[in-house]
């Protein structure tokens, strides 16, 4: 059994359009889409349209939660610019995506945590940037799942942790965004230090799960160059560099004022 997990495509269709095509020469059984699909300056009704023609499982993340259920007037600009692309067909589609799912005994799917499309599972937020998170602090986040294997994304860190029972916990990473400055609990920068698009593939051996984490390079300065002209510098930095802009990064004092 192999099973693609996605992540965190957020808009960036020639991100996605590249993981297809190196999916493609990959035998995979089926294909897992963890959330954040639309959200951010760049392509938010094409990548959607693309996504649902796959016939994937798609998972709502965090900002699919807020562009449907907060007012207008209150998203962030990425979530804003997505709400005013789609159409109520999209909206529609949307509204009907699970925020987790139990795939079988062995596998939990989710965004966040089991409990939280906020909470990261793998990290935790310490002043200005993000640490591995501890072994009590990961299972307290894990709230009793017991799956052989819990897969997540909401941080776009690619990540594998094998937990001293066995348990496997992956984070594909992000298909869409490399880089970002994050403001829960407090500010802090998240960067993988590649503009590479992300994805797993989990496999199921006879010695148990396996995971392999995959970087795929794509050109991103069509979707790059779409940032900029919608007045989103920092995703135009993202997206080349894979880094937080240096003027974007929080010092630990912005982070606790």
């Amino acid at each position: 059994m192999r099973i693609a997990l996605l992540s965190d495509v957020h808009g960036n269709l020639a991100a996605l359009e590249a993981v297809i095509a190196d999916l493609e020469r990959r035998s995979v059984d089926a294909v897992v889409d963890l959330g954040d699909l639309v959200s951010g300056p760049l392509c938010p009704r094409e990548t959607a349209a693309r996504l649902r023609a796959t016939g994937w499982l798609h998972l709502a993340g965090n900002h699919e939660r807020q562009l449907l259920t907060r007012p207008p007037e209150s998203l962030g600009a990425s979530d804003a610019h997505a709400r005013a692309e789609l159409g109520p067909e999209w909206l529609d589609w949307l509204s009907t995506l699970p925020p987790s799912f139990c795939w079988s005994d062995d596998l939990f799917l989710c965004h966040g945590t089991p409990a939280s499309d906020l909470v990261y599972l793998l990290e935790t937020v310490e002043r200005d940037h993000a640490r591995l998170a501890l072994p009590e602090e990961i299972e307290e986040r894990l709230g009793g799942a017991s799956a052989a294997v819990v897969a997540c994304g909401h941080t776009h860190i690619p990540r594998c942790v094998r937990r001293a029972d066995g348990r496997l916990l992956v984070n594909p990473g992000s298909v869409g965004l490399q880089a970002y400055v994050g403001d829960y609990p407090h500010l802090h920068a998240m960067e993988t230090g590649s503009p590479d698009a992300r994805y797993a593939v989990l496999e199921r051996r006879r010695e148990g799960w396996q995971c392999e984490l995959v970087a795929v390079p794509y050109d991103s300065r069509d979707m790059a160059r779409l940032a900029a002209e919608r007045g989103r510098p920092e995703w135009e930095h993202a997206l080349l560099h894979g880094y937080v802009a240096p003027g974007e990064r929080p010092r630990p004092e912005r982070a606790h004022g």
